[in-house]
């Protein structure tokens, strides 16, 4: 079955369990709106959850509106350095970084001027990572609705709680904060690897009633 969902900076483990379930149709009609995952994620460092937060330009006009694949990234700061010497601190110790290290670090070294080009880019590397078939489907316009299939867009949200509790795995610091669900796909990558594509093979949707 299609799901409709927004391209997000390196999608969270409840959207990875339904990019591997499902069949993809990214959004790319919509307008942007802020605090949603489209340039936030989070990862797990030594002092537990932590934000890494891309730049934006705001242009949005008398409206305060501007399309999500008209949002430009502020490469006035040097936010890709500080987010993979952020990466490289959080998961150096982690069983799988090094192997994929040497492929993710070029997103976080060259630059990127539209947000969801870059966000596309990180979709199509963790796919690959984990096994997941990437999806090349876009929307040519913009639907309050999605005839198609389901609606999946509420995933990018992050200021709403997710019904969605996925199982424990190995993280490197779950020995100092307790296991922290949902984060970012990286770190699950970095802990599972080769085993992630299983992980997200036994996950639930109860987000999707599917």
């Amino acid at each position: 079955m299609k799901v409709l969902l927004h391209p997000a900076y390196f999608p969270n483990i409840a959207t990875v369990v339904t990019m591997e379930k499902h069949q993809i149709v990214w959004e790319t009609q919509d307008n942007y709106q802020k605090q949603t995952y489209r340039n936030r994620c989070h990862i797990c460092t030594d002092q537990g959850k932590h934000l890494l937060t891309i730049p934006i330009k705001h242009v949005g006009g008398s409206s305060g509106r501007q399309k999500y694949k008209d949002v430009k990234i502020d490469n006035s700061y040097r936010w890709q350095q500080q987010h993979w010497r952020t990466l490289e601190t959080a998961y150096r110790t982690s069983a799988f970084f090094e192997f994929y290290e040497d492929e993710l670090e070029p997103l976080f070294a060259k630059r990127y001027e539209f947000l969801m080009d870059f966000n596309l880019e990180s979709i199509e590397f963790i796919s690959e990572a984990l096994g997941i078939m990437p999806s090349k489907e876009k929307t040519n316009s913009y639907q309050s609705g999605f005839n198609q299939g389901i609606d999946g867009r509420f995933l990018v949200n992050a200021k709403k709680e997710l019904a969605f509790k996925n199982t424990p795995y190995f993280q490197v610091f779950e020995h100092r904060n307790g296991f922290t669900p949902n984060t970012c796909s990286l770190d699950l990558l970095f802990n599972e690897g080769t085993n992630a594509l299983s992980y997200l093979k036994n996950q639930n949707l109860p987000f999707l009633n599917a």
